[in-house]
């Protein structure tokens, strides 16, 4: 079983990549260049009607969506552990958060990237302001939970919510209050990014602007 992974270099499909790599599991990565459009050429529609990255190809048939490919992995192979288990006393926690940031995180930074292209330019700034305060809020909610002195979010295992977590915590590398600003997710981070799959999904990338060497 192989699978086909159609990526951007840092977009959500990093949190996939990254998990692919970490698994050990065969697979076949195919660069989309956002920069030249390609996510809007016919022969990626085809895979992708919302011209967005990932798309994972599992047995034959294109999927998307970042968290639900993570969660989709992680059932298709149970024996890498990074979800809980069914009927596990962890598994509430990690469903709720996988959710969470799929639903309320990804959103929020959707607004703040793209505010003036998805919505009336007019209204950006407005759009941009909301979508701060609920990144920010993330992050205290996030910061909350490592607080007891976990090492991850899940059972103090790495789970497919770190994959996801971490990538959105690297898009607010250039906001106005980062991720790295909040103490325990600033410790949580460079421990993360030590991870030698997490070295390993950068240079695949070719993304070097954020690692515990620049910071």
């Amino acid at each position: 079983m192989t699978y086909v992974l159609y990526y951007s270099p840092g977009a959500a499909s990093m949190a996939v990549h990254w998990m692919l790599i970490e698994t050990g599991l065969p697979f076949e990565a195919r660069l989309v260049d956002i920069d030249k459009g390609a996510q809007h050429t016919a022969e990626y529609r085809r895979l992708s009607p919302t011209g967005r990255v990932p798309t994972l190809v599992v047995d034959g048939v294109p999927r998307s969506e970042s968290a639900s490919l993570l969660m989709l992995l992680a059932e298709r192979h149970p024996a890498t552990a990074l979800a809980p288990s069914p009927g596990c006393a962890d598994r509430p926690e990690w469903m709720e958060l996988m959710i969470y940031l799929a639903n309320t995180l990804l959103p929020a930074m959707r607004d703040w990237f793209y505010a003036g292209i998805d919505g009336d330019p007019v209204g950006a700034d407005a759009v941009k302001a909301l979508a701060q305060k609920r990144i920010e809020q993330a992050w205290d909610r996030l910061e909350a939970l490592l607080s007891d002195g976990r090492a991850y979010f899940v059972g103090n295992a790495l789970s497919t919510v770190d994959f996801l977590a971490l990538v959105l915590m690297r898009w607010s590398r250039n906001m106005p209050r980062p991720a790295t600003t909040w103490e325990h997710l600033s410790m949580y981070i460079q421990r993360l990014r030590a991870l030698p799959s997490f070295i390993e999904v950068n240079a695949r990338e070719g993304l070097t602007d954020w690692s515990n060497s620049t910071a």
